[in-house]
C-alpha cells in the first residue's frame, strides 16, 4: 500500500521574486535531514498580506490550506499578518511556524522562528551606539504594529543606557519619499539616526539622507535585510550598521552552504532550512498525524543546533515556550561596498 504524502502548507504574505522556489528548496533541504516513513508535499499559497494587501486575502489563503488538509503551516513572515494568523491557527487547531520579528504572534498553535525581534533588536542597536560613545539619536519608525513595537523597545533601551532621544517621526511603511522627515530630524543635531520598521521605507530614508548631504551615523533594525534581494538599494545603505541573523562562523550554516549555496546565502533561506528541520522532527515524533498531534510533537523538539545566529545558537520548543531560537541569534552586520559584513 502506498502511503499518502504528509501535507505541509507554506503561507507567503509578501511577494516572492521567484514564486517561492528558493524558499521551498531551503525547506526541502531541512526536511531531508530527518528520515521519515512517507514523503512530504509542500502546498504553497501566495496571499496579498498587510501592509500593502489585506487581512481578508491572508485569511482566504490560510483557509484554503486548512481545508486542503495540511498538518502544519510555515508562515507568515510579517508581524502584522502573524498577529492575525495567530488567532486563526488556534481556531483551526493547525500548528503554524511564523518567521516574523514579533513575539506577540505566539499562541497555543502559533510557533515563532525569530527572523529578528521587535523587542530585542533595539537593545542590540542601543548597545552598539553606547559602545561607539554616541549619546544622542533621532528615530524614524514605520507607522505600523511593527514600527510601534520597535520604537517602544528602543525608547526603553535608551533610557537604561543614557542615550538621549532628541526626536522621532513616524513614516508610512510604504513611503517612497522622506525628505521632509529627514530635514526636520536633522535640525536636532543628533549623533545618530535610527531607522526602525519593516524595511520598504528604508530606501526612501536612505535617498533622503544622501540628498540632504547629512553626514550622520545610521543604524537600523533587520529591515536592512532588504539589501539581500535589492542590490540597487545597497549603495544607499553603505556604512549603515544593522541587525541580521546570519554569521559566517556558524558551522551548521557552513554545512548548508556546501550543499545549497543559495539557501545559505541570506537570512530567509537559512531560516527556511531550519524551519524545515523543525517540521520534519515534529512529523517524525508525532504520535497522531493531526494538527494537535504535530503541535505536541513540536513542543518536544529540543536543542537542535541552528544554522541561524552565532555558533552555539540552538532551537526547540516546549510547553508554553513557542520561541524557536535560543542564544545569540541576532547578529550585528554592516553594508559596506555593496556587501554585508559581520561586525
Amino acid at each position: 500500500m502506498v502511503a499518502s504524502p504528509l501535507l505541509v502548507g507554506i503561507l507567503y504574505d509578501f511577494p516572492q521574486h521567484d514564486g517561492g522556489a528558493g524558499f521551498e528548496e531551503a525547506v526541502r533541504q531541512g526536511l531531508a535531514e530527518v528520515d521519515l516513513d512517507r514523503p512530504v508535499e509542500l502546498v504553497p499559497r501566495q496571499a496579498a498580506g498587510l501592509p500593502a494587501g489585506s487581512a481578508h486575502d491572508v485569511k482566504r489563503n490560510f483557509g484554503e490550506l486548512v481545508d486542503g488538509g495540511v498538518l502544519a503551516i510555515i508562515g507568515p513572515s510579517i508581524s502584522d499578518n502573524g498577529l492575525l494568523v495567530r488567532d486563526w491557527a488556534d481556531e483551526a487547531r493547525v500548528p503554524c511556524i511564523n518567521y516574523t520579528g514579533g513575539e506577540r504572534t505566539r499562541s497555543s498553535f502559533m510557533f515563532h522562528y525569530q527572523v529578528g525581534s521587535l523587542a530585542e533588536e533595539p537593545i542590540v542597536l542601543a548597545e552598539h551606539l553606547r559602545r561607539r560613545e554616541l549619546r544622542s539619536a533621532v528615530v524614524i519608525h514605520d507607522k505600523s504594529p511593527v514600527g510601534a513595537g520597535y520604537v517602544s523597545s528602543f525608547e526603553s533601551a535608551c533610557d537604561r543606557m543614557g542615550i538621549d532621544l532628541l526626536g522621532r517621526s513616524g513614516i508610512s511603511p510604504l513611503a517612497e519619499e522622506a525628505e521632509a522627515i529627514v530635514d526636520r530630524l536633522r535640525a536636532a543635531n543628533a549623533e545618530a539616526l535610527v531607522y526602525l520598521g519593516m524595511g520598504a521605507a528604508s530606501r526612501a530614508v536612505s535617498v533622503a539622507v544622501a540628498d540632504a548631504g547629512w553626514d550622520v551615523t545610521v543604524v537600523a533594525n533587520s529591515a536592512l535585510m532588504f539589501g539581500y534581494a535589492r542590490k540597487d538599494w545597497r549603495a544607499g545603505f553603505d556604512g549603515w550598521a544593522y541587525v541580521d541573523t546570519v554569521s559566517e562562523g556558524n558551522v551548521r550554516r557552513q554545512a548548508l552552504k556546501a550543499k545549497s549555496p543559495k539557501s545559505a546565502a541570506g537570512p530567509v533561506g537559512v531560516a527556511a532550512y531550519d524551519i524545515g528541520r523543525l517540521v520534519a522532527e515534529a512529523l517524525a515524533r508525532a504520535v497522531h498525524l493531526t494538527g494537535p498531534g504535530v503541535k505536541e510533537a513540536l513542543e518536544e523538539v529540543k536543542r537542535l543546533p541552528a544554522a541561524t545566529g552565532y555558533e552555539g545558537t540552538t532551537m526547540g520548543f516546549g510547553n508554553w515556550d513557542h520561541a524557536a531560537l535560543k542564544g545569540g541569534y541576532l547578529v550585528l552586520r554592516q553594508w559596506k561596498d555593496g556587501k554585508t559584513v559581520e561586525l
